[in-house]
């Protein structure tokens, strides 16, 4: 359905550099593509700047710092990966804040590859299922996470829908199960 996400605002949180841009690209295109609104959400305003793996890629201009929003001002929270980007995200209180106020508000997040290290530092896998690029296996399993081997994890055992994929590869499965969650969690709120 082309209006699935029609008056849902999704906030895409990332890094000002480090953001693996096929992993922000593509679940934002696939945001839109169905109605919803992405705006970018970094720790600084300005541009950001995506690679492709370790090559500089695009900039991408912030529409709103973590300091100057709320989960609030948000139905829902997609989480990029790229290695230096959740990386970074960790070590700054406003974005760890931000990223567990969509779980204390029970609002939806979607988070791909190296993406969980925020989530592992806002503490909030305790006891939920998910998948992320292999190399974050230890960490969330460490955090109370059962991690699992999968395209894509619907995990629903908690106070939100939490959907995680493991690679730009699933992006396909983590695009739709997104858009599907996103639309069923905020249709009920």
């Amino acid at each position: 359905m082309a209006d699935e996400l029609n008056g849902i605002t999704v906030a895409f949180l990332v890094a000002p550099e480090g953001i693996e841009q096929v992993e922000l690209t593509e679940p934002w295109r696939a945001v839109e593509e169905v109605g919803g609104t992405p705006r970018l959400v970094s720790t600084q305003s300005g541009k950001v700047q995506a690679y492709n793996h370790l090559d500089k890629a695009d900039t991408f201009d912030v529409d709103a710092t973590t300091d100057t929003v709320t989960p609030d001002d948000f139905d829902a929270l997609v989480l990029p990966g790229g290695v230096a980007n959740p990386d970074y995200l960790r070590t700054v209180e406003s974005a760890v804040d931000f990223a567990k106020g969509f779980f204390d508000a029970g609002k939806p997040v979607a988070v791909i590859c190296h993406g969980p290290w925020t989530l592992v530092e806002a503490d909030v896998v305790r006891g939920r299922t998910i998948t992320s690029w292999p190399s974050l296996k230890t960490d969330l399993t460490n955090a109370g996470a059962k991690w699992v081997d999968q395209e894509v994890i619907v995990c629903r055992g908690g106070p939100n829908v939490l959907v995680s994929s493991r690679k730009p590869d699933d992006l396909a499965a983590f695009n739709s199960a997104l858009v599907t969650e996103f639309g069923r969690t905020t249709a009920n709120a």
